[in-house]
């Protein structure tokens, strides 16, 4: 079963350096990244910045599409106005059968704001307690959605990329 999560951390190179970590823990088979993204965001800065890690992403990722619905919907709806506001919605409603619900959005909004980093990711087969020993003592907070393997295939096929 893959899970979804979002590690928040308290300063903007806080993901950049987990991702290095993860980037050791899979060389280790301790845990497989399917798919990653960093969100990156200045004090300062009206918005974040973003990108997919594709240094951990392994064969079959989601690819940009589903990043970019994802970071639309969390950090732009409020500057871009009802034309993403109403995509979203749209969107917003059949992501709920695959884990990724209201509740989830409002938890990384309210979290993921001004001097903060995060790191979203798709991973399976986490050794659990050696990548929990892995980030002991970086104070990264976890946002965390389960998908189940029906979840995953329909948030794949919706955000597959079209050749």
């Amino acid at each position: 079963m893959s899970t979804l999560t979002v590690w928040k951390f308290d300063d903007p190179a806080g993901a950049q350096q987990a991702e290095e970590k993860l980037v050791a823990l899979s060389k280790e088979h301790l845990i497989t990244v399917l798919d990653a993204a960093i969100v990156t965001w200045e004090e300062g800065k009206k918005k974040p910045k973003t990108r997919q890690a594709n240094n951990l992403a392994a064969a079959g990722a989601l690819g940009g599409a589903f990043w970019g619905w994802l970071f639309g919907l969390l950090f732009l709806v409020p500057l871009l106005g009802m034309a993403i506001g109403a995509a979203a919605g749209a969107l917003g409603g059949s992501m709920a059968d695959v884990g990724i619900d209201d509740d989830f959005i409002d938890s990384v909004k309210s979290q993921v704001v001004p001097g903060t980093s995060a790191l979203f990711l798709m991973t399976q087969d986490a050794v659990i307690d050696r990548v929990s020993d892995a980030f002991d003592g970086t104070n990264a907070q976890l946002v965390k959605t389960n998908l189940s393997k029906d979840q995953e295939e329909a948030l794949r096929s919706a955000f597959a990329d079209e050749d």
